[in-house]
């Protein structure tokens, strides 16, 4: 990783930096009451921040949940203007080697079955396809949903 990027752990004082984020990268974002639920306890995330100038910059976060030996990947967000660059894939390898650090056998995360480009990232990182859940979403439309697709990687 380049020296002046820096992972960190997301705490509750992060919440009203990391929304903007969520919102503009969420069709239907988690709300602020939501947010602040999945840190602590079970959970654990981290944001991604570019130090390179005086002014350090959030690029990204990700959320994630712990039970037993189980990960789940419960948010992964890059700030709009910063997607395309592999940051992406940066907060994705940070979130695994995490859930492995803390005891995890096995991933799991649903991603929306339109979002071809984190299901890319997702395979090209060894998660596999494990099933789909029909009408999970919400459309990004607001008319109807959309199928999730559930994946999973092993440990």
């Amino acid at each position: 990783m380049t020296n002046y990027l820096k992972f960190t752990p997301i705490s509750n004082v992060d919440i009203n930096i990391l929304m903007p984020i969520e919102n503009a990268c969420h069709s239907h974002p988690w709300n602020e009451k939501t947010f602040t639920s999945c840190i602590g306890n079970r959970y654990f995330g981290e944001k991604l921040c570019d130090n390179s100038n005086d002014s350090p910059k959030i690029i990204g976060f990700y959320v994630g949940e712990l039970v037993i030996d189980e990960a789940t990947l419960m948010d992964i967000c890059v700030e709009p203007t910063e997607q395309g660059n592999g940051f992406g894939k940066k907060l994705l390898n940070q979130f695994i080697q995490q859930a492995k650090a803390k005891g995890a056998l096995k991933i799991w995360l649903e991603v929306r079955a339109k979002n071809i480009s984190a299901q890319m990232m997702y395979i090209n990182a060894g998660f596999i396809e494990i099933s789909r859940r029909t009408g999970y979403y919400p459309s990004s439309s607001g008319f109807g949903y959309e199928d999730a697709i559930v994946m999973s990687f092993s440990i």
